[in-house]
């Protein structure tokens, strides 16, 4: 399912239990793009937004399937919500 995030939706959104130390996760699944624009996606398109009150440590993940190929590839990006670059 589909998170109402920002401007769009997010494909993958996981969002720890409250006062847990792990990390919030949003994932963009891309075909026949790159991984590097499905992160842009997930800031340009603020599906951050989507995770609420919370604040801290978050991992952004872009992954992208090549149909031609059948290859896939991901990028993954440690992002901090909440300080100085929300």
């Amino acid at each position: 399912m589909e998170l109402l995030a920002g401007l769009g939706f997010a494909d993958i959104v996981f969002i720890p239990k409250r006062f847990s130390d792990k990390p919030a996760l949003v994932i963009e699944l891309k075909a026949d793009g790159t991984a590097g624009g499905a992160i842009r996606q997930i800031k340009e398109k603020q599906y951050i937004s989507a995770l609420g009150d919370y604040k801290g440590n978050l991992v952004l993940a872009g992954i992208n399937y090549d149909k031609k190929t059948k290859k896939h590839e991901c990028k993954i990006e440690k992002y901090v919500y909440g300080n100085d670059n929300t």
